[in-house]
């Protein structure tokens, strides 16, 4: 198999994260949001995460996107963690059931693409 590419890695994670956006957007958007205050600390999480990588993706910075990606990871994982802990609470309605399943898949690959990247640069 031959190596990926920091481009490649920044690409792929970027189109993860394009899921994470819609997820976020309806997080912002729903109503429940405003009652929830666990709800709206996800979707902060969720647009800080972004926001990190927004600046090195825009300057073509591969090496700082994917060192942000990395060092802000424990922050995704914990708000996808929480999102899937107070989902069911929140609501059972297909919207958040399916926005909880893809938030989990999103995060999981993520987390995967930089574990990847990582050992492939040791």
């Amino acid at each position: 198999m031959e190596p990926k590419t920091d481009e490649c890695y920044v690409k792929a994670i970027d189109l993860l994260l394009s899921h994470v956006w819609m997820i976020r957007a309806f997080l912002k958007h729903c109503e429940e949001a405003e009652e929830d205050d666990e709800l709206r600390d996800v979707q902060r999480a969720l647009y800080d995460y972004m926001l990190a990588l927004g600046g090195p993706l825009r300057d073509g910075d591969h090496a700082k996107y994917l060192k942000q990606a990395k060092k802000k990871l424990k922050k995704l994982k914990d708000a996808n963690a929480l999102f899937q802990e107070i989902q069911p609470e929140i609501s059972s309605h297909t919207n958040f059931q399916m926005a909880a399943a893809s938030l989990n898949s999103s995060v999981t690959q993520i987390a995967e693409l930089i574990e990847a990247r990582s050992q492939q640069n040791q």
